[in-house]
């Protein structure tokens, strides 16, 4: 039960740690503006340069589908401003790690992660460690308090397993685990 809730937290974790928290800091400290596209979050225009920037929290959060996905919109982006006649840089910005490639046959951005993407939009190479420096222990003081919220929600998807999935005898009905992860919900 805990492996199933980690996944779950952590598919999360981009909507909690990238759209709420870094994205934000990422808009401000660069002094770019929101984008006009849906799968761009940051758009810096300089007088020869539009740099459209997807902030994401971490380098791991894609699969291919997604790849995909976010390249097509960097691309669509890409067209519908080509009568700027400026260079169009697509930035795919991971807020932590250590990620750097360059565009490719298959994707026309480059990611950045951790120090490589905070520097290129603040251009400062240690303001990553200067916002950690800023939170101090302010992840430590809500610690309890996501602990608390943690349990209960442990507790919550326990029950409701046992409840939809499990035999009175607490073993678990796996047919109706299956059908229900796997089956046709048309019946």
């Amino acid at each position: 039960m805990d492996d199933a809730l980690v996944a779950y937290m952590i598919a999360s974790d981009e909507g909690i740690f990238g759209d709420a928290f870094f994205e934000p800091i990422a808009k401000m400290v660069s002094g770019g503006a929101v984008s006009p596209t849906e799968g761009v979050d940051i758009v810096i225009e300089t007088e020869n340069r539009y740099l459209a920037i997807a902030v994401k929290s971490g380098p791991n959060i894609y699969n291919a589908s997604q790849k995909k996905r976010q390249n097509n919109e960097f691309l669509s982006l890409r067209s519908r401003l080509l009568k700027l006649h400026k260079q169009f840089d697509a930035l795919l910005g991971h807020c932590y790690g250590k990620m750097k490639t360059e565009p490719s046959k298959t994707k026309i951005y480059r990611d950045r992660s951790g120090q490589s993407f905070w520097a290129e939009i603040t251009g400062d190479s240690d303001f990553y460690l200067k916002l950690v420096r800023l939170m101090k222990d302010e992840p430590a003081r809500h610690r309890v308090v996501y602990k608390k919220a943690w349990d209960s929600a442990v507790n919550r998807f326990t029950a409701e397993f046992i409840r939809d999935f499990c035999n009175s005898d607490g073993s678990i009905d796996w047919e109706k685990f299956v059908a229900f992860n796997s089956g046709d919900t048309r019946r």
